[in-house]
């Protein structure tokens, strides 16, 4: 009598992520593109500045240029001598006079403070004295040379994302052009012979059995919000040989291969030994619900050396979605050298009822409520797409656990993973 081998236990989350992070060497290759088309570039080396900046000491504030110890006390009175606008080099500061000076113009020699415009006012009939109703401290609303960034100091490293405020940083040392490290080339295809692209049949036309290619569009847009260029690859038909095809096609040129659907257990998923045949299959089904059906491998590139990484996402669109996030997410990160951290958890009430936990980590679509509590949407199976769309974030609930009402939940916002 035969008797079937026990199964292996599935491998936590936690642990598949461990191990899918441990196989991901980040990329090396860089590019240099102009700051003005850096937004959203990973640096590919530290910036070290070549100048202090601010380059000189300069007024904060529209005002007067002084010296501290002319003005002593409330009411002294002192003579302007010059006017120093931004851009233009003022003369040296004497004793007894001042400066009318503007934001950002250079301090001149001698005075070590700045008195703002509203603290003084013209002498009656003199044309060039100036009135000071404060004592100033030494140093007020004078910016330092430096006091941004000091000569030699590395103002932004490398693996560092560049956004707004980087690329205003990057541009105030001089830098017209940044290096950054390429794009990570990914090929994204789907399998099914049920699946039918938007626009191809009207709905009224769809064949028994069909459906549209949803998770395709959304994965699309998940990749490219991460930096990726995307080679789609369309629809691949539920053949071996049309997987295996597909998968040497896309190796050759790509640092990930991304699929869609294909990775069960059927006589019609076709996913898996495709990949064992090109390579290997390192991950395989994850203790997770939605998103079991995970996998991970290396395939062989058939033309230059080497290999790209394959992750087969699950066919639900709420798995793919998901597991997209949890697992595809943080290796993208790492491929481009930066660190996958997970985005912050908030503890909040959960305003529904959980009565029975799954024998898996569940993550249940909720969404916050104007009481500051968690709403749950009423139907959590993964294939109901309007879940997401409906919820801001998910409840990471561990395996076997129940949630009563009010009880603290783990809430994961998806505004998080998406930034």
């Amino acid at each position: 009598m035969v008797t079937n081998a026990p199964r292996s236990p599935l491998m936590s989350l936690d642990d598949a992520l461990a191990a899918l992070l441990t196989r991901i060497t980040p990329l090396t290759d860089s590019e240099s593109v102009a700051t003005f088309e850096a937004d959203g570039r990973i640096l590919a080396e530290d910036l070290v500045s070549a100048l202090q900046v601010p380059a000189f000491d300069n007024s904060s504030m529209d005002g007067y240029a002084v010296r501290c110890a002319d003005l002593l006390q409330p009411g002294a009175t002192l003579r302007v001598s010059q006017r120093i606008a931004a851009g233009h080099h003022g003369q040296p500061l004497a004793a007894g006079q001042a400066a009318r000076i503007f934001t950002g113009a250079p301090v001149p020699q001698g005075a070590d403070a700045i008195v703002m415009q509203e603290q003084a006012e013209p002498v009656p009939g003199e044309t060039d004295a100036v009135r000071f109703g404060v004592v100033p401290e030494p140093g007020q609303w004078i910016r330092r040379s430096g006091e941004d960034i000091r000569q030699g100091q590395t103002a932004l490293q490398r693996g560092q994302k560049l956004g707004p405020a980087e690329l205003g940083l990057a541009a105030s040392l001089g830098l017209s052009h940044l290096p950054v490290l390429r794009r990570p080339q990914v090929a994204l295809f789907s399998t099914g012979d049920e699946l039918v692209m938007p626009g191809d049949v009207a709905p009224a036309d769809m064949p028994p059995g069909s459906i549209y290619n949803s998770n395709r569009f959304f994965l699309r847009s998940l990749l490219q919000r991460l930096g990726c260029e995307v080679s789609d690859l369309g629809i691949v038909p539920d053949r071996r040989d049309a997987t295996v095809a597909a998968l040497k096609t896309a190796a050759d040129h790509h640092d990930l291969i991304l699929t869609s659907g294909g990775v069960s257990v059927g006589e019609e998923d076709h996913i898996k030994p495709a990949v064992q045949s090109l390579g290997e299959l390192a991950l395989w089904q994850i203790a997770m619900k939605p998103g079991k059906p995970f996998a991970y491998g290396q395939v062989r590139r058939q033309t230059v050396p080497g290999v790209a990484h394959f992750v087969g996402l699950p066919g639900n669109p709420v798995s793919s979605y998901l597991t997209f996030l949890l697992l595809v997410r943080p290796l993208l990160l790492k491929l481009q050298a930066m660190v996958p951290t997970a985005p912050p958890c908030l503890r909040l009430p959960a305003h529904f009822d959980w009565p029975k936990g799954d024998k898996r980590r569940e993550f249940l679509r909720v969404r916050r409520n104007a009481q500051g509590g968690l709403d749950l949407f009423p139907n959590q199976s993964s294939g109901v797409l309007t879940s997401v769309v409906w919820a801001d974030g998910v409840v990471d609930n561990p395996a076997g656990q129940t949630i009563a009402p009010g009880q603290m939940v783990d809430f994961w916002p998806f505004s998080e993973w998406l930034a």
